[in-house]
């Protein structure tokens, strides 16, 4: 038996959430075409008959600009320790750009790395192949895979790559279990990510999600879950609601149509938008909306 830590790192918009959520066959983490998605370090569990493979979804490598990036560019760095390797993700059809060269000039000589070149059924053969010469250059690279994430391409010998990093050691975690996150922190994300396809321009980057109740009722298979949807301007408050409450609608049917999927029972569930000014810069209200720079310590 085999066990172990894979850290799944790269930029922003290069498919790592959903290459997680394609090899643990569950969705772990929210996915949309927006950059910066995901904030949180999420664990995704891949059990196999001889292994245990913990994937670490991390949040795309950037340049901070609030506390808020700063607690994401911290998820990335405790993504990375003492793990037994990392997957680089690279988006085929930008190429190995300088924060690429970045991490893979010096992480891959103090970790084993492999490359996903991902998206791969989105460039010409062409392409693909100048991107796989180009990260074969780099000596300390323990393999490079082209696959692509969102067709379920390639994945099998990539796996096979990934388990090759692993320890002797036995599992972790029970066998059915796929991540570390409760149902009550997937259904803030489930939120959000709705509010991320539905809403416009800057308003989606500075929205979260705080869950106020998540019950389940004794009598009948039922969840009763209530929320605030975080905004940090009046202006932005307007837009999320929309004409008549039209978007906030949207945003929860959309919801909870996955909340549903995700608990197995029907769902009643109602938002609430609140102003929380520069939220994003404010130590106190990010710890309430689930970003305390605290539990990415030791």
């Amino acid at each position: 038996m085999r066990s172990g830590f894979v850290c799944i790192a790269g930029m922003p918009n290069a498919g790592k959430s959903t290459l997680v959520n394609s090899l643990v066959g569950e969705k772990v983490a929210i996915v949309s075409w927006r950059p910066q998605t995901t904030r949180n370090k999420i664990l995704g569990i891949v059990n196999t008959e001889d292994a245990q493979v913990v994937l670490i979804d991390t949040p795309g490598i950037h340049q901070a600009k609030n506390k808020l990036g700063k607690y994401m560019m911290q998820s990335v760095a405790s993504g990375l320790k003492d793990v037994d390797g990392a997957v680089y993700v690279i988006d085929a059809a930008k190429g190995v750009r300088e924060e690429d060269d970045a991490f893979l000039s010096s992480k891959a000589a103090l970790i084993p790395v492999i490359v996903a070149v991902n998206k791969q059924d989105a460039v010409t053969q062409e392409t693909l192949f100048a991107v796989l010469d180009r990260i074969n250059a780099y000596k300390d690279v323990k393999a490079v895979v082209p696959v692509s994430a969102k067709k379920g391409e390639n994945l099998a010998p990539l796996f096979a790559e990934i388990e090759k990093l692993l320890p002797e050691g036995e599992k972790m975690y029970p066998d059915d279990m796929y991540t570390d996150r409760t149902m009550r922190f997937m259904a803030a994300e489930i939120i959000r990510e709705k509010a991320l396809y539905l809403l416009d321009k800057e308003v989606p980057y500075g929205i979260g999600v705080y869950i106020n109740k998540f019950e389940a009722r004794a009598d009948k298979p039922i969840y009763d879950i209530d929320a605030d949807v975080v905004c940090e301007k009046q202006s932005h408050k307007a837009i999320v609601i929309g004409k008549g409450g039209e978007m906030l609608k949207k945003i929860s049917t959309a919801a909870r149509l996955d909340l549903e999927e995700l608990t197995g029972c029907k769902v009643f569930l109602t938002l609430y938008v609140r102003v929380k000014a520069e939220w994003r810069d404010s130590d106190y209200l990010m710890r309430e909306l689930g970003y305390d720079m605290k539990d990415l310590k030791d």
